[in-house]
């Protein structure tokens, strides 16, 4: 594994890469955790579209993504392998988004029990709780200048 995560736009992904964060994320979003939405949403691909992760000769290890929509900064997508949590992954992730994106503000939809874990990172909720892929989720925001966590 890699100390540096892996970064790539959606169109600079490989069909390899395709294949292996799909994996990732069903085993995680569909099979884990019964999420009723599809997670297939027409934007992996897309320029404004950056995938992180850190992956072993198993695959992505970690993986997140984050895009920008309407001038606003998003993180989604945020999941570890059953194999590999426990070692700080998903928040080394996290941290390099504050590290490249952290001049700006970034938001997020949480699922719930994960407020205070975002916070460690300097996300805070802004809003109220709702039901997203049948998941109890928050919106959070990390202001922007905000110094790494």
């Amino acid at each position: 594994m890699t100390d540096y995560p892996l970064v790539r736009n959606g169109p600079d992904l490989t069909a390899a890469d395709v294949y292996a964060i799909w994996k990732i994320r069903d085993a995680v979003f569909a099979v884990e955790q019964k999420c009723d939405e599809e997670d297939v949403d027409d934007r992996d691909l897309l320029p404004e579209m950056t995938h992180l992760w850190f992956a072993d000769d198993r695959g992505p290890t970690s993986y997140l993504r984050s895009y920008v929509e309407d001038g606003v900064r998003h993180v989604g997508r945020v999941c570890t392998r059953a194999d590999q949590r426990g070692k700080g992954l998903s928040g080394a992730l996290v941290q390099e988004c504050t590290r490249l994106w952290g001049h700006d503000v970034i938001v997020l939809n949480a699922q719930a029990y994960l407020e205070q874990w975002y916070g460690r990172y300097g996300y805070v909720r802004s809003g109220e709780n709702f039901m997203e892929a049948g998941i109890d989720h928050v919106p959070m925001t990390r202001a922007a200048g905000q110094q790494q966590a």
